[in-house]
């Protein structure tokens, strides 16, 4: 029989609830869940949960965290795109994520260090995480698709903030009949195309 130490214990009991978590927002999404919900199916007290996270959000912003990541890494093994649209298509798996409720976008904002809250959840380096890729993609385009008279890290925190108020506008709409492609590219092909000489 294996033994465990306080330290595995607890490892195990947080791992728990992240699986009990994980499995509601499966079957129910962000927005169904409750920490009464996850404490039950975990088979722990109240008082544990709040042991391990400081609150529900702080659960939600490590799942959401987790699957950014996971998906930013896929994203990152395929080459740079060889066109703005294709830049733009290959940031829409990040964009589902973030749009599919809008009580993800909302944490994302607030995990994510653009509200200027100090914090290193996941999200956080998750966002630094997408802007050095999109960096190297820019750097690998400069003087061909893309502009080359300004910083590529400058240009990546642009597109950056193009999908997240892509993401806004897309909450926005009454009559929503846009993608969020036909929203972003938009604004990448000017702030990312080559300047055009004024005649």
């Amino acid at each position: 029989m294996e033994t465990y130490t306080p330290q595995k214990r607890r490892l195990a009991t947080r791992q728990k609830l992240i699986d009990a978590a994980t499995q509601i927002i499966d079957e129910r999404g962000y927005a169904s869940l409750r920490v009464e919900d996850v404490v039950s199916r975990a088979a722990v007290a109240k008082g544990t949960f709040f042991s391990h996270f400081d609150d529900k959000d702080r659960l939600m912003a490590l799942l959401i965290g987790q699957e950014l990541g996971r998906i930013l890494d896929k994203i990152a093994k395929g080459p740079p795109p060889a066109s703005i649209p294709e830049f733009a298509s290959r940031l829409q798996p990040l964009m589902d994520v973030m749009r599919q409720d809008r009580i993800v976008f909302d944490i994302v904002l607030r995990f994510s260090g653009a509200a200027l809250i100090e914090t290193t959840e996941l999200i956080s380096l998750n966002f630094l995480h997408q802007v050095e890729l999109y960096a190297g993609w820019i750097k690998a385009l400069q003087g061909t698709v893309v502009r080359d008279d300004v910083d590529a890290m400058l240009l990546a925190e642009g597109v950056q903030a193009f999908v997240i108020q892509v993401i806004a506008l897309d909450f926005c709409a009454l009559h929503n009949t846009v993608t969020t492609q036909q929203r972003l590219v938009p604004y990448l092909e000017p702030w990312l195309g080559p300047v055009r000489s004024v005649r």
